[in-house]
């Protein structure tokens, strides 16, 4: 088909030199597309140097302690994708002795792994003729072809579905499916692509009836609550500190943070100080409360904008779970509390 020639031989021309590129191991093609959801190449490629230097095989991922693996994961977000390649790595040693399926099926079975990801192993290991779908591809399709179906709709992604599988080259899928990903992350880009200079633009229904912009459609989400966050963060006199793991499902499980209040609105200082004297932790404990930042931090989520400060409380001593000052950098915690451990400088 002239789509898949034209589109073949654009990658050939212009794709980028990744180390993933290099190999048709399955490990390392699980890993870096695990971290790559939700997170673009130059962010995502250090993080996957970071992992298969100290993961170098899933015999070594499966060996570590999930909070070392969530503690290399720290800043990328999305945590759950932690979570469920550590698990996976496990299931895959314990139950299938280090061998990762070798067809799209079984790999849909595994923890983690949806449509997208056991479409991408499936072809580029085992070149199991599987189209890959993701946002690049929706939209590399939506324009080309003019499509005007909600990609995030059930009619979408099956028909989206559909329509890359039918494209797909049966005797190179492997190919096939990174060049249209590398086509949209690289030329058809979400904003401002070169159109000029695509090697589609004759056919493009997109570029022809001046829709570059309108496609792909996508039906908006929910508009995302706001949450206002105060942390509690302890000093002693002996410098020591305390950090809570959030426990229960929530997209910082098994993460640390410094202990939290939530409120419904922002509170004045006299407001807050009021409210943290009835803390369990300062219970007739005498403290002096500061505030670090005047303007709360906003870290938006998908579902959710947390509006964020924290407190600084100076008592005399800590005891129990507390942990000295100096350690606090060896345990997980989300983007949000790791940036202020930087500034703050314990």
């Amino acid at each position: 088909m002239i789509f898949s020639k034209t589109l073949k031989h654009w990658y050939s021309i212009n794709k980028r030199a990744l180390p993933w590129r290099q190999t048709q191991e399955p490990y390392f093609i699980w890993l870096s597309e695990i971290i790559l959801q939700q997170t673009q190449v130059k962010q995502g490629l250090p993080y996957y140097e970071a992992f298969v230097a100290k993961y170098p095989t899933v015999f070594d991922l499966a060996k570590a302690d999930e909070s070392e693996v969530l503690k290399l994961w720290q800043g990328l977000g999305y945590y759950s994708r932690a979570r469920n390649l550590h698990a996976t790595s496990k299931y895959i040693v314990s139950a299938l002795n280090g061998k990762f399926p070798n067809n799209y099926k079984a790999l849909l079975k595994l923890k983690g792994v949806g449509d997208y990801t056991a479409s991408a192993i499936a072809s580029i290991c085992f070149n199991e003729a599987t189209a890959v779908v993701d946002g690049n591809v929706y939209r590399v399709l939506s324009r080309y072809f003019g499509i005007d179906t909600p990609t995030n709709s059930s009619k979408g992604i099956k028909e989206f579905k559909a329509l890359a599988q039918e494209l797909i080259d049966k005797k190179d899928p492997a190919e096939f499916n990174q060049a249209i990903m590398e086509f949209g992350a690289v030329q058809c880009t979400p904003k401002n692509p070169n159109c000029l200079v695509c090697p589609f633009n004759k056919a493009c229904m997109a570029f022809n009836k001046n829709r570059i912009a309108e496609l792909p459609v996508k039906i908006k989400s929910a508009k995302a609550k706001k949450k206002h966050f105060n942390f509690l963060v302890f000093v002693s006199n002996n410098q020591k500190t305390l950090l809570e793991k959030r426990e229960g499902k929530g997209i910082w499980q098994n993460l640390y943070q410094f202990p939290l209040i939530e409120t419904d609105k922002n509170l004045s200082y006299t407001q807050f100080k009021t409210l943290v004297k009835n803390h369990a932790l300062l219970e007739n404990v005498p403290f002096e409360l500061v505030l670090y930042n005047k303007d709360a931090v906003v870290h938006k989520l998908s579902h959710q904008h947390l509006h964020t400060k924290f407190w600084i409380v100076h008592v005399e001593h800590l005891n129990g779970k507390a942990i000295s000052v100096d350690k606090i950098h060896d345990f997980p915690v989300p983007i949000i509390i790791g940036n202020f451990i930087e500034k703050f400088n314990f």
